[in-house]
C-alpha cells in the first residue's frame, strides 16, 4: 500500500510545483500551452517509443485485457449515450469519454502494479491498449471534429499515422515485434527527451489549476460527477463482472479491478488543451478522480486481496 500513497504524493508535489510557478507569475497561460505542446509533440512520443521497446507483447492477449476492455466499453457507451441525449458537440464528447474511461496507467499505474499487485508488468496491457487503440481512435475523431472542412475517408484514416504520439507508439511496437536492437546512441537521447513528458504534463496541469477557475467551478457539477462516477465506480465494477464471467482467478480479478479504478490520465488534459475541447472538464475530472482513487483502490484491495 506504500506504493499507492507514494505514487499519489509524487504527482501532488509536481502539480503543486506547477501551481507555484503560476502563482509567482513565472509561467503564464502561454507558458502552460507551451509545456503541453512540448509534451504532446516531442516528449510523449519519445517516452512511448522507449517504453514499448521492452514490452511483453504476449500479455496483450491475456484474459485480463478482456476484462479491462469490458470496463472501458461499458463506461464509454454510457458516456456516449448521455452525449447523444444531450446533443453535445463531438469534440467535447470525445474528451468526456476519455475522462470516464482512460486510466492513468503510467505514472500511477506502474507503482500501484508494482507495490500493490506485486507485478509491474500487469500494467503493460492497458498501456498498450490505450496507446495503440483508444488514443489513436480518439485523436482521429478529434481531428475530424476540429477540422474546418469535411475530411475524406482517406484523410481520416491517415490522421493517426500523422499524430506524433501515435507514431511514437507504433514505431516502438514495431521495433519490439521485429527484435531489432536499437543502438544506445539512438535510445539514450530519446530516453532523456521522454523523461520530460510526465513532468511537463503535470506542471502544465498545475499551472492550469492555479490560473483557471477552481476545480468544480468551471464545469457543471452533473457533468463532473458523471465522468468521475463512471471512472471510479462503474469501470472497475464492470471489469470485475466481466472478469468473473470469463473465469479469472482471484489475483487477476484484483488486478483488473484496481487497474480499472485508476484515475483519469493526465494526458487527457494535454489532448483537451491541444484540441481546445472540454479542457476544464478534463482538468477537473483528473483532479477529483485522483483524490477519489485513493479510497477506491484501498477499498478494492481490502475486499478482494
Amino acid at each position: 500500500m506504500t506504493g499507492v500513497f507514494a505514487g499519489f504524493a509524487t504527482i501532488a508535489v509536481v502539480i503543486g510545483a506547477g501551481m507555484l510557478l503560476a502563482h509567482l507569475r513565472i509561467v503564464d497561460t502561454a507558458g502552460q500551452r507551451t509545456l503541453s505542446a512540448v509534451a504532446f509533440y516531442l516528449a510523449s512520443p519519445a517516452l512511448l517509443f522507449t517504453v514499448l521497446l521492452d514490452s511483453d507483447l504476449g500479455r496483450v492477449f491475456s484474459g485480463n485485457v478482456v476484462a479491462i476492455v469490458g470496463g472501458v466499453v461499458v463506461t464509454a457507451l454510457v458516456t456516449l449515450l448521455v452525449a447523444v441525449l444531450r446533443r453535445e458537440e463531438l469534440g467535447r464528447t470525445v474528451i468526456a469519454t476519455m475522462c470516464s474511461s482512460y486510466c492513468n496507467a503510467g505514472n500511477l499505474g506502474l507503482p500501484i502494479a508494482a507495490y500493490v499487485l506485486g507485478d509491474p508488468a500487469l500494467i503493460a496491457p492497458v498501456l498498450l491498449l490505450q496507446l495503440l487503440v483508444l488514443q489513436p481512435l480518439a485523436l482521429a475523431v478529434l481531428d475530424v471534429a476540429v477540422s474546418p472542412v469535411r475530411l475524406s475517408v482517406a484523410k481520416v484514416l491517415s490522421r493517426p499515422l500523422r499524430n506524433p504520439i501515435t507514431v511514437g507508439s507504433l514505431l516502438g511496437l514495431l521495433v519490439a515485434l521485429s527484435g531489432v536492437e536499437v543502438p544506445r546512441a539512438v535510445v539514450d537521447p530519446l530516453e532523456l527527451i521522454g523523461g520530460m513528458a510526465v513532468p511537463a504534463m503535470l506542471l502544465a496541469y498545475g499551472v492550469a489549476l492555479r490560473l483557471g477557475p477552481l476545480p468544480g467551478r468551471g464545469v457543471a457539477p452533473g457533468d463532473l460527477g458523471l465522468a468521475v462516477g463512471l471512472k471510479l465506480v462503474l469501470q472497475p465494477v464492470a471489469a470485475y463482472v466481466v472478469g468473473r464471467l470469463i473465469g479469472l482467478d482471484d489475483a487477476s480479478l484484483l488486478a483488473v479491478t484496481v487497474i480499472s479504478a485508476l484515475p483519469t490520465a493526465q494526458n487527457v488534459f494535454v489532448i483537451a488543451t491541444r484540441y481546445d475541447r472540454g479542457t476544464l472538464l478534463a482538468r477537473d475530472a483528473i483532479f477529483v478522480s485522483t483524490l477519489g482513487c485513493v479510497p477506491v483502490v484501498t477499498g478494492a484491495v481490502a475486499l478482494l486481496a
